[in-house]
């Protein structure tokens, strides 16, 4: 079932992006099993969790995704568990998104399908679309990087460059009409593929205090809160951990917007998310916060995860520039547990990182 967050209405499980009043929606679950029952223990990859999702296995898309590794390192008084989400099919933690919606595309038996991003949901649903024979037009903002578009070409994506913004990007989506929108911004399906990341999580790395995640339109907050809240509600973990929202500066929807802005996190820069509340409400219930990081930190946090052996994108960077400007306040506790996710695969902007490390 999918419940409207504005005014409460009930819609069945099929495939939409918004109530009649123009809310957002969120898929609704009862879990009668404990978790333990509901997993489906022979594998071990995202179908592990297919009782837990509103999508039927039969079909599942031919595409996997893993389950990513944890990676510990200890920072001073704290310990970090970076979760290598760049190792996805597509270099980018939308897989998990994009396999829940692309199972429900099929199950309705839709075969032409738009959205608009910076890359990262794109190259997904066009590895996912492509390998489904599903075809997918992308609306990307003409300045997303080379590497990117040249992925998008390879899998054969109907490409609209949009001379504008992110948002001025969302906009010609919307109005396209000659396939289904998907957007992920709206998109309940995709948030129930993200929470995946909080199971993984908990399976291999047990109780964390905070989860540092970069956040634009929020779907991998969101996921994560949602398959946190999920795990407590089937008893396995006694507290949520503490949500720390990451934006980049000049294009923050959380706190007050910077006057410059950061271009190095491309898959961020997003200044009017649909489901604005929504992450301000999780971030709120879970005691958590939100941090800006400019583009010089940002640089130093990408050239340091690249010296620790990480090779991501720049966007993946500011979840640790963020933690780097926390830790140097004090703000984590004593032996406190970090959860970190490195978002996006830096494969994907070679060029960039040759100009900016040169």
């Amino acid at each position: 079932m999918l419940k409207c967050r504005l005014c409460n209405a009930t819609y069945p499980d099929v495939f939409r992006l918004k109530c009649d009043c123009g809310g957002v929606l969120d898929v609704i679950h009862e879990f009668e099993e404990s978790f333990e029952e509901l997993l489906k223990k022979e594998h071990m990859d995202i179908r592990r969790y297919l009782n837990l999702l509103a999508m039927k296995e039969e079909f599942a898309p031919s595409i996997t995704p893993p389950i990513t590794p944890l990676i510990e390192k200890a920072f001073k008084w704290t310990k970090v568990s970076f979760k290598l989400e760049y190792l996805m099919p597509s270099g980018s933690f939308k897989d998990r998104g994009t396999y829940v919606t692309i199972a429900k595309l099929k199950e309705e038996g839709i075969r032409e399908v738009s959205l608009d991003s910076s890359g990262n949901a794109a190259i997904s649903l066009a590895l996912f679309g492509r390998s489904e024979g599903i075809k997918v037009h992308v609306f990307i903002p003409k300045n997303t990087s080379e590497g990117k578009k040249k992925i998008l070409k390879l899998l054969k994506a109907e490409i609209h460059e949009v001379e504008g913004s992110r948002m001025e990007t969302h906009e010609k989506a919307k109005e396209f009409r000659g396939a289904v929108y998907v957007s992920h911004w709206y998109n309940p399906y995709f948030l129930e593929g993200t929470k995946t990341f909080a199971y993984e999580a908990f399976e291999g790395g047990g109780k964390f205090d905070y989860a540092i995640i970069p956040a634009g339109s929020g779907t991998l907050l969101l996921g994560a809160y949602r398959g946190f809240k999920e795990l407590q509600k089937l008893r396995k973990l006694k507290e949520v951990p503490k949500l720390i929202a990451v934006q980049a500066g000049g294009f923050e929807s959380l706190v007050e917007r910077s006057r410059e802005k950061n271009m190095l996190a491309e898959g961020i820069a997003i200044p009017e998310p649909p489901r604005k509340a929504q992450m301000m409400k999780v971030i709120r219930e879970t005691e958590g916060a939100v941090i800006s990081v400019s583009e010089e930190e940002t640089r130093d946090a990408w050239e340091d995860l690249v010296s620790m052996g990480f090779l991501v994108e720049s966007t993946s960077a500011v979840a640790f520039a963020a933690f780097k400007k926390l830790l140097k306040k004090g703000f984590f506790e004593e032996e406190a547990r970090v959860l970190m996710p490195l978002t996006g695969s830096g494969l994907k902007n070679v060029d960039i990182m040759m100009k900016i490390f040169s």
